[in-house]
């Protein structure tokens, strides 16, 4: 918690509740803008939020029985669910969401789990739960073929439950992709121990998109005022994506795709500097337990192979050329990040990009597409 001047306490719902719900009223919303409703390209929007009551009561009960452990990112679940506008938005999978994309130009969502998801509940539930969440998601897009695609939920913290639910869910269910909100209590899929998932989805052609959650350790963050999205949420996916990627995991898993958000966490930025600072990690033994490798190719050849980028929250043309420029056209998507950040004016935005006409095409559509196999 934060101390305020008079002495009373600010937690996590104050810094999130007044982002969200005040940006508007005090003008720091842009203001609306034209969006072009002829483009010649749909606008696929790849890392929209959703959840439903069961995995809300799940959680908040866990965090109010005294048995969990500390846990920002199960805190985090407790605040949104105190959030009802909020909560109407993201528990949503028909008539309400529809008519938001239809008045912000999106003509189709790929649906992701949002954070924390499933990873946060009492152990032994979190598989169910996933179960269930795919089971929803999949109803959502054939009720909504053209309007929906989604990405399933699995527990990371059972192996073996999660190998068969994201076989069930590209196989059975016909998903598009997996999703994990980034650390469980600290683990990351870095560690050998979680291997066998990177194997299933290298196995069943499944995309793996690692959204944000809260920082591990986060009272650093909260108390300077960065535990989200200013810096906590960046970090920790940044964690999660170089760990992958200096353990050897796309060595390993050559056919693997990852996808992270938010203009790439910045990373695409530092991939000079990866590449000369390799040495650090490569080969060294004290790392890992011993099981450090030295990588087959330079840093950033992983982020031209086997990573995606999505602009979510970050409608920045200079960004995403850049981005484009140093990972490839074939590798930036078009993303929104409802119902967190959305904004007509940022759509519009897009529209108005000084970008060749094929280009914007593949970042609004096509490369959604071919990343997340979404072949309607």
């Amino acid at each position: 918690m934060t101390k305020l001047e008079d002495g009373s306490e600010k937690g996590l719902k104050g810094h999130f509740q007044e982002d969200f719900s005040h940006r508007t009223r005090v003008g720091l919303a842009p203001p609306a803008g034209e969006i072009d409703r002829t483009a010649p390209y749909k606008r696929i929007a790849t890392e929209e939020a959703w959840t439903f009551p069961d995995l809300v009561k799940a959680q908040t009960d866990y965090l109010g029985s005294g048995d969990a452990p500390e846990d920002d990112s199960l805190k985090m679940a407790g605040m949104f669910a105190q959030m009802p506008s909020l909560q109407g938005m993201l528990q949503d999978l028909g008539d309400l969401r529809i008519s938001h994309m239809d008045e912000l130009g999106i003509d189709r969502q790929l649906l992701l789990l949002t954070a924390p998801g499933v990873q946060v509940v009492r152990p032994g539930d979190g598989t169910a739960l996933a179960r269930q969440a795919n089971d929803i998601a999949a109803e959502a897009c054939r009720n909504h073929p053209d309007r929906f695609s989604a990405c399933a939920a699995f527990d990371p913290r059972d192996v073996a439950g999660s190998v068969k639910e994201i076989e069930r869910a590209m196989g059975e269910l016909k998903l598009n992709g997996a999703v994990l909100n980034s650390h469980f209590q600290g683990h990351y899929l870095d560690e050998l121990d979680y291997w066998p998932i990177l194997e299933a989805l290298e196995a069943m052609d499944a995309a793996l998109y690692i959204h944000p959650t809260a920082p591990f350790n986060a009272p650093h963050y909260e108390d300077r005022g960065f535990f989200g999205a200013l810096a906590g949420f960046p970090h920790d996916v940044w964690v999660h994506t170089m760990g992958l990627v200096l353990s050897g995991a796309f060595d390993r898993f050559p056919r693997l795709r990852l996808v992270i958000g938010h203009m790439g966490e910045c990373l695409p930025l530092h991939l000079y500097r990866f590449d000369w600072m390799q040495g650090n990690a490569d080969g060294r033994p004290h790392l890992r337990g011993g099981n450090q490798p030295r990588l087959e190719h330079p840093v950033s050849h992983y982020f031209k192979h086997n990573i995606w980028i999505t602009t979510s929250g970050v409608g920045w043309e200079p960004a995403i050329k850049f981005c484009q420029q140093v990972m490839g056209e074939d590798r930036v998507l078009y993303a929104m990040d409802f119902p967190y950040q959305q904004s007509s004016d940022e759509v519009a935005a897009y529209d108005r990009m000084d970008m060749d006409a094929a280009v914007k095409k593949k970042l609004m559509e096509d490369n959604a597409r071919a990343v997340f196999r979404i072949t309607d």
